[in-house]
């Protein structure tokens, strides 16, 4: 026979959590950035290479934004973008 499963609420903390009995913790600590909206991203470590400093971060994703603004503004990508390209033979033909 199987045990029951106890089931809390999301909001129960586990008894054994006795957060007043801690001490060092600071309430609101980082509630004035959070307030300025600000946020943290972490990046892989492949694409932090790329970027030396946040501000080549911003840098490039400006450039995205500017560059899908255009695209919207025209109506997108002309119809031969996305067509192959002319296949050029490697033997001359004879």
């Amino acid at each position: 026979m199987k045990k029951p499963i106890e089931r809390r609420s999301r909001d129960d903390m586990r008894p054994e959590y006795d957060f007043a009995s801690m001490s060092g913790g600071i309430r609101g600590k980082h509630y004035q950035e959070y307030r300025k909206g600000s946020n943290v991203v972490l990046l892989q470590p492949d694409v932090a290479e790329a970027f030396p400093s946040e501000e080549a971060v911003n840098e490039a994703l400006r450039g995205v934004l500017k560059t899908t603004r255009a695209v919207r503004q025209t109506g997108g990508l002309s119809d031969r973008t996305l067509q192959p390209g002319t296949r050029i033979s490697k033997r001359p033909r004879t």
